[in-house]
């Protein structure tokens, strides 16, 4: 199963880029280029362990996934439950450390493709796309510990 990552380091504490890492609706969208929409299901209205999302990318394409791991401030993970046709399985994490410069945030996802037989080329090619996806995102991540409308979000 491949797996892509990516890290940087924010100049916030682990709590705050935590904090960040979660935010939804609007605020969340000025960090965050990956997606267009995302909200909790059933009945949900904040994160936790077992808590479902439903997530609307950029370019359209959306996907059900749910917290296996959420403990404050210093990872989170999710696996897919149901999203594009192309992943057999999707998981990710995003963990905070603490470092002398802020937060250490590193990200990872591992994925399989399907059909079968088309799993060894795509999964190459989906290693470079969500790789590079993950980067892009991360660098938002990076701008919103930033930015502060952001930072205001999670201090109230």
């Amino acid at each position: 199963m491949p797996v892509v990552s990516a890290e940087a380091v924010v100049p916030v504490d682990p709590a705050t880029a935590f904090a960040v890492s979660q935010l939804t609706g609007a605020v969340r969208r000025r960090w965050d280029p990956f997606i267009s929409e995302q909200h909790f299901l059933d009945e949900a209205d904040v994160a936790a362990k077992g808590v479902r999302t439903f997530t609307r990318q950029r370019f359209g394409l959306s996907m059900v996934s749910r917290y296996v791991s959420y403990a404050p401030p210093t990872t989170v993970g999710m696996v897919m439950e149901r999203g594009p046709w192309f992943f057999a399985k999707l998981g990710g994490g995003w963990r905070f450390t603490e470092v002398p410069e802020g937060t250490l945030a590193v990200w990872k996802y591992n994925f399989s493709c399907r059909p079968a037989w088309l799993a060894p080329l795509a999964e190459r090619i989906g290693a470079r796309v969500l790789g590079a996806e993950i980067r892009r995102r991360l660098d938002g991540f990076v701008r919103g510990c930033q930015d502060p409308e952001v930072l205001a979000a999670v201090s109230r």
